[in-house]
Order: C-alpha cells, then sequence, then structure tokens
C-alpha cells in the first residue's frame, strides 16, 4: 500500500484530506505540528493504526520531517491547514537545516519559505503534490452559490474589489480585501481572512460614531494568487469566514471558482442563507442566467 505524507496545520482540513486519502486507498503518515494540529489527530489514527501513523514534530524540525517520512517509506507528501503567517515568522525554532535554509533566501514571504522547504524535501526523494488531487469536489464552482444574488452595489464593490486583491496577492501579502461603497476598507496582511473581516467590522462601528458616507455593506473578495502553487497554499473558506462575516456586518463573498476549497458547503451555504449574505464564485456566469 502506498504512504503518502500529510504535514497537518490546523482547522479541519488536514481531517478532509485525510479522509480523501484514505478513500484513494492510500496509507497516511500525519506530520502532526505541535503548534498548531488538533490533538483529535491521536484519535482518527487510533481507529485506523494499521492505516494511520502520527508523528508529533514542532515547527522548524525540518530534519526531523525529513528524517520521519524516509522512515515510513513516504515519497510523495501534502500540507493541509494553516500555519498561522506570524507562528512561522516569530515562535519558529529553526534547526540546523531550516536555519540554513532561512539564511539563504532572499526574501522571508511565505511563498518564498515554504518554496525552499518543498525543494529540501524534492531533494530528499520526496514530492510535495497539490492537496487539491484528492480534494477536487470541494473546488468553489463558478456562479451564484446562495439564494440571493448580488445586487448592482456589491457588483461593483466585487469588480473592484478583484482588482485591489489581485495586485496585494502579486506581491504575496494577503489575499482577501473587504470593500463598501467602493472604498478599501482593510486588506490582508500576516492575520488571516477571518481576522481581516473582523477588523474591517471594527473599523466601521468606529465609524458609525462619526460623520462616514460609506454605507455599512462590506463586501469580501478573496482570490487566489496570480502564481498560485497549490501545493502549499490553497485558498480555504468554510462555516468560519461565514460567521465573521455575520459579527462585521459583511453581506458579500466572492471567491475564484476552480481554485478555492469550500468546507462543508452544504452548511456554509445555508449559514449564508440564513443572514441574507450572497456567495458567488468568480467567474460570475451564473448570475446572468
Amino acid at each position: 500500500m502506498e504512504s503518502l505524507g500529510l504535514i497537518a496545520g490546523n482547522g479541519r482540513f488536514p481531517f478532509l484530506l485525510l479522509e480523501a486519502a484514505r478513500a484513494h486507498g492510500l496509507r497516511v503518515v500525519v506530520a502532526a505540528i505541535k503548534e498548531e494540529t488538533d490533538p483529535e489527530m491521536n484519535e482518527r489514527a487510533a481507529a485506523e493504526p494499521e492505516h494511520i501513523r502520527v508523528h508529533w514534530l514542532s515547527l522548524g524540525e525540518l530534519s526531523k520531517l525529513i528524517a520521519t517520512f524516509q522512515r515510513e517509506g513516504v515519497q510523495r507528501a501534502v500540507m493541509a491547514g494553516q500555519v498561522k503567517h506570524k507562528q512561522i515568522f516569530s515562535s519558529i525554532r529553526p534547526d540546523w537545516r531550516l536555519a540554513k535554509l532561512l539564511l539563504n533566501l532572499r526574501t522571508r514571504s511565505t511563498d518564498m519559505l515554504l518554496g525552499a522547504v518543498a525543494k529540501v524535501l524534492e531533494d530528499e526523494g520526496i514530492t510535495l503534490v497539490s492537496s487539491t488531487a484528492y480534494l477536487e469536489p470541494m473546488l468553489a464552482p463558478a456562479g451564484v452559490l446562495t439564494r440571493r444574488a448580488p445586487d448592482e452595489v456589491e457588483r461593483g464593490d466585487i469588480a473592484y474589489g478583484l482588482t485591489v486583491a489581485r495586485g496585494i496577492a502579486g506581491f504575496d501579502l494577503g489575499q482577501t480585501v473587504v470593500i463598501a461603497a467602493g472604498a478599501c476598507v482593510a486588506v490582508e496582511a500576516m492575520e488571516g481572512t477571518d481576522a481581516t473581516i473582523a477588523r474591517a467590522g471594527e473599523l466601521f462601528r468606529t465609524l458609525e460614531h462619526e460623520a462616514s458616507t460609506l454605507a455599512r455593506r462590506l463586501t469580501v473578495v478573496k482570490v487566489a494568487k496570480p502564481k498560485q502553487d497549490l501545493r502549499f497554499d490553497v485558498p480555504v473558506c468554510g462555516v468560519p469566514t461565514i460567521q465573521a462575516m455575520v459579527a462585521a456586518g459583511a453581506t458579500c463573498l466572492c471567491i475564484e471558482a476552480g481554485r478555492t476549497l469550500l468546507f462543508d458547503r452544504e452548511a456554509m451555504v445555508a449559514a449564508a442563507d440564513a443572514a441574507g449574505i450572497t456567495l458567488v464564485g468568480e467567474p460570475l456566469v451564473a448570475a446572468a442566467q
């Protein structure tokens, strides 16, 4: 039985990938990150001890990761689950191999760092592959996914938001922007999508006490990077994204069709419908039908 390595971050993504890999008949060797991975991973492995092995390691233990995969006969691996950007650059305690890699980086962007890690793994006989190879049915389709379609104002904010989001994504900054009435309210950096949405909502709560020309209707736009490396960086949205939007007072979410994973799509759409939020996949082909 072929073994697949799973480098697991936080959230439900690693568990969904684990289920998909098992459905493909693969034995899964999980490299669980102590600072990020849900301890529930141990319970999942206990249910299938012959087919799932879990090894815990800290961020920065690149040599241990390589040794573990080689010992387990892993030749292909995937990354699944978020590792907070600030964790990578503040909490990390690099071993000698990772320290050497960091010293040779031109810039310490997330893409540059993970790309270098992927190259080291490949040099050691471990090929990093895209998680979407196992989760293709979860990729967002094009068109309106909710009962309500975006109105004229929201369509205008989507168009502007796509321009801004693709601009910042091209610089490997963030992938999410929040727009209101043609103005950019918040831009994602290291904090992540949900925190960006929350920041936009907090800003608008402040503006409520001042004379503001901005209508309190936020549109969230999330895109893939122009040269997105799906091996270790797949845009993801789920029910928590909708919950963050409800708390912030956002009414519209636009994501890129075919390049964004939707976790628990039915529950996500149901939550959006209940809140009156419109969810659309760009290109917005179905909206005109």
